[in-house]
């Protein structure tokens, strides 16, 4: 097409210029004949008519040309270069230019669809990504703005709400060094796992930090080695305790037989025996409640009305002899459905409010409980029991949660460890603080 082109362009080139010369020839020609006035300026008319021909042939194309460029220069590709009809390959410089044209319009509409496509994977990602821009933070996803939402403001200094560990990860501490930092979201601590990349923007340099949390997963591990070792512990205990209760069952059995109430030294081993059988019973019982702990719960999931079952739970509270006396108020905020596991979730509330109920009886003067449900910024659902006991000291917070822990003389350490594993087999979260006004209060966020 090029070459046909530059063949028929030539051609039309030489036929002009060729008339051109004539017609100045002619026109030279005639100036040295003085009968011939009219006819020399008819002829140099028609001079300047060919040069003016010739100069608009060569015209055309740069104006042709001109006009493709400024359209690519300013990304205007709805251009079209159309010239049918014009002869001498103008045509072929039509399409050629269309053709171009096209090509760059199909490269931007990929580009664009490319560009939407790559928009959409970020906001969509799971993992929450921020940008660090000269000191001005943007938070980057539908992820990073779900967990961030307690801080107002762009500064690196704004988000020191977050714990000054976030805000030195920000800084540029986690560059190249992912770390493990606190961060309070939706009111429970949680572990998150920060790294950070820096990247080229527009001839400068940008930080990207990703935020990932990742408490589900250490929660998930710290269970299972819990649930290890005690399904370890419980069946080594019960082998070696099996055989010792059987044996003093037998003893028991044996010493009433022959203690007739005659001999003293009799009587009292009789005493000695049946307490020892008695305490190894109370040992099997121990062992056994712990076994339920390294069991790990099955979830089977429904909606929930949580209005009715806020409702069943106060009706359970006030028929209950343990808590008369105790008043209770229920909240239902803007939750209407709950998916979560009933009967799983019903015993872990049932057993904070019975925990609510009896700390609040040893301390308060109108001992009262509070059960409420609410949505969190990030749509989560929020259920809170609190109470106006003494409250929960700091130093324990954590180890209330531990198997086998327990602040009361009659308690096991099963019910706060075992709620731990259902709230957390429902991916959800569960921590304690301080109530407004005194006393605990118990946040599950599922």
């Amino acid at each position: 097409m090029r070459l046909h082109f530059h063949n028929r362009f030539v051609l039309g080139l030489a036929w002009r210029l060729s008339l051109l010369v004539a017609l100045v020839f002619l026109f030279v020609a005639s100036l040295g004949r003085t009968d011939l006035g009219a006819a020399r300026i008819v002829a140099g008319l028609i001079v300047l008519g060919a040069a003016f021909m010739l100069w608009r042939y060569i015209q055309r194309t740069n104006m042709e040309l001109a006009r493709f460029l400024d359209a690519v220069r300013f990304g205007d590709f709805s251009q079209g270069f159309s010239n049918r009809g014009q002869g001498s390959g103008f045509g072929d410089l039509s399409d050629v230019l269309d053709d171009s044209i096209k090509k760059l319009r199909d490269e931007r509409h990929k580009l664009i669809d490319a560009n939407r496509f790559y928009e959409a994977v970020l906001d969509d990602a799971p993992t929450a990504l921020l940008t660090v821009d000269a000191g001005k933070v943007e938070l980057a996803n539908k992820a990073a703005r779900r967990l961030l939402v307690r801080h107002q403001g762009v500064r690196i200094e704004d988000f020191r709400e977050y714990g000054e560990a976030f805000a030195a990860a920000l800084q540029g501490g986690a560059v190249n060094r992912p770390r493990l930092v606190p961060l309070v979201s939706d009111g429970v601590p949680q572990t998150m796992l920060v790294s950070a990349a820096v990247v080229h923007r527009l001839g400068g340099l940008v930080r990207v930090v990703a935020v990932q949390p990742i408490q589900g997963e250490l929660n998930a591990i710290e269970i299972a080695a819990q649930s290890d070792l005690i399904r370890v512990l419980t069946h080594e205990i019960m082998n070696s305790m099996t055989p010792v209760t059987s044996l003093a069952h037998s003893a028991v059995d044996l010493m009433r037989e022959v203690d007739h109430g005659e001999n003293a030294d009799v009587t009292d081993a009789r005493m000695a025996v049946e307490t020892l059988a008695r305490r190894a019973d109370g040992v099997m019982h121990f062992v056994e409640s712990y076994r339920q702990i390294s069991r790990a719960p099955e979830i089977r999931r429904r909606p929930i009305d949580v209005e009715a079952w806020g409702r069943e739970l106060e009706s359970l509270f006030r028929a209950s002899d343990r808590t008369q006396g105790i008043g209770f108020t229920l909240n239902v905020d803007g939750v209407p459905t709950l998916d979560a596991d009933p009967d799983l979730m019903s015993q872990v509330l049932i057993n904070l409010i019975r925990n609510a109920a009896q700390a609040a009886r040893g301390h308060a003067e109108a001992p009262h409980v509070w059960l409420s449900y609410s949505r969190t910024r990030s749509g989560r659902v929020q259920i809170e029991i609190a109470d106006n006991g003494p409250g929960v000291p700091e130093g324990l917070r954590q180890d209330i949660f531990l198997p086998f822990f327990t602040t009361k003389q009659e308690g096991t350490g099963v019910g706060l460890s075992l709620a731990r594993q259902v709230v957390l087999a429902h991916r959800g979260a569960i921590s304690v603080g301080d109530r407004e006004g005194g006393g605990a209060l118990f946040r599950i966020v599922i």
